[in-house]
């Protein structure tokens, strides 16, 4: 059985992410599951799990890394790191062609790297086996409550980052007061919107469907967890086919505002794909007199939602949307409506998000990484190469590729 060292890489982007693919305690799992794999990690003072932590599971730091044959790392792998030939795991943010992140998938092409990215890797039901979903709704879910005690001056929430761990965080949870006329409304049944159902219901707030929601009044805090044949109608008949939805979504148009005029924050955690119907216009936010925050979670930036302007940041997660002008604005203005888009919001949570995902990349990917991929997984999940080409899959990265920089 051939040996395979698998480096864990040290998180070079700014700003500084503190997530590791793997705990201590997981590197150890995974040596002892596969005896010919050894594991080793380049240090990093950035980490919200130390040198010393890994130093006390036995697995040993080393910080070059050019024997390894695998590298993991999390986010974005600066060029100067790459190393020619080997097999590389990391969310690249290339598949829509992001413009920042041409370089490195040329870099990555010119020195005959395997790109295996997290984002693509699919069983073959077609759904995603690894993320830090979950944890974007968790965190965002939070945002979004802190945001509208801040708002309302109703309480005021530690911020996430603040927290020592989630265990924290959820006791924070427990100033929140929700005036009985509240509504809240969360859009997507995916890891993310899960994660986000987790939060809300640590909270004082009853559940309702969709129809109650819209028809009946309440004396207490309410929310609806919206799918998207809820908010997503056919524009001639007011009908709704999932298969038709997802195959001609021109055809349909979004409902979404006359949820949203009865609602105070607005969650969502839904996948938006840029041919479907935009969710929620300028006109749609210049009629809503009633919204106060809006906690983007999916966080599509000049996308389904008008009032996402930008991306906002764990230092400073709120900004202002002006109704009137559908500019940006102070978010302490009162007739501002509030914006969360923190788009990096697991790293709020570093250590139970990285724990989460390296269990996922233990029991989903890892048996298909070190055996014969029968399902091929890896293969499909392969953005490149070792032979400097993109793989069959992703030949639409070619235009991208090609294109000159800036």
């Amino acid at each position: 059985m051939n040996k395979i060292k698998i480096g864990l890489l040290r998180e070079g982007k700014v700003p500084p992410d503190k997530r590791v693919p793997l705990t201590p305690k997981q590197c150890k799992q995974v040596c002892e599951q596969y005896k010919n794999v050894e594991i080793v990690v380049q240090p990093s003072p950035i980490r919200a799990i130390t040198d010393a932590e890994y130093e006390a599971e036995g697995i040993v730091l080393q910080e070059d890394l050019s024997d390894c044959d695998i590298l993991m790392g999390v986010k974005e792998v600066n060029v100067s790191d790459l190393i020619p030939g080997k097999k590389f795991l990391f969310f690249s943010h290339t598949i829509k062609k992001q413009k920042h992140n041409r370089n490195l998938l040329r870099s990555i092409l010119d020195q005959k790297i395997q790109l295996i990215d997290y984002e693509v890797l699919k069983n073959h039901e077609r759904k995603r086996i690894i993320g830090f979903g979950r944890f974007a709704g968790i965190v965002g879910a939070y945002n979004g409550l802190y945001a509208y005690g801040k708002k309302s001056g109703r309480y005021d929430l530690k911020r996430v980052k603040d927290c020592f761990d989630r265990a924290e965080m959820e006791q924070e949870l427990k100033k929140v007061k929700l005036p009985n006329d509240f509504r809240l409304v969360l859009t997507g049944f995916g890891k993310v919107g899960y994660g986000a159902q987790e939060v809300v219901e640590l909270i004082d707030i009853k559940e309702v469907g969709p129809e109650e929601f819209l028809k009946d009044s309440f004396n207490e805090p309410v929310f609806t967890h919206l799918e998207t044949s809820d908010y997503y109608l056919k524009s001639k008949d007011g009908t709704y086919d999932k298969e038709e939805f997802y195959t001609q979504p021109h055809l349909y148009v979004s409902k979404l505002a006359t949820y949203l005029e009865k609602a105070d924050l607005y969650m969502a955690c839904h996948f938006w794909s840029k041919n479907s119907p935009l969710l929620l216009t300028k006109e749609d936010l210049a009629a809503n007199k009633n919204l106060k925050v809006i906690a983007d979670i999916s966080c599509d930036i000049a996308g389904p939602i008008a009032s996402t302007l930008r991306p906002s940041t764990i230092q400073d997660p709120l900004y202002g949307y002006d109704r009137k002008t559908g500019l940006e604005t102070d978010w302490t203005n009162e007739d501002a409506l509030v914006v969360m888009a923190v788009d990096n919001l697991p790293c709020e949570l570093p250590k139970e998000a990285s724990e989460d995902f390296g269990r996922q990349l233990i029991n989903n990917v890892l048996p298909h990484l070190m055996g014969e991929d029968e399902e091929g997984i890896i293969q499909r999940g392969s953005e490149t190469n070792n032979k400097g080409q993109l793989n069959s899959g992703f030949s639409f990265l070619q235009d991208y590729v090609d294109q000159e920089l800036e």
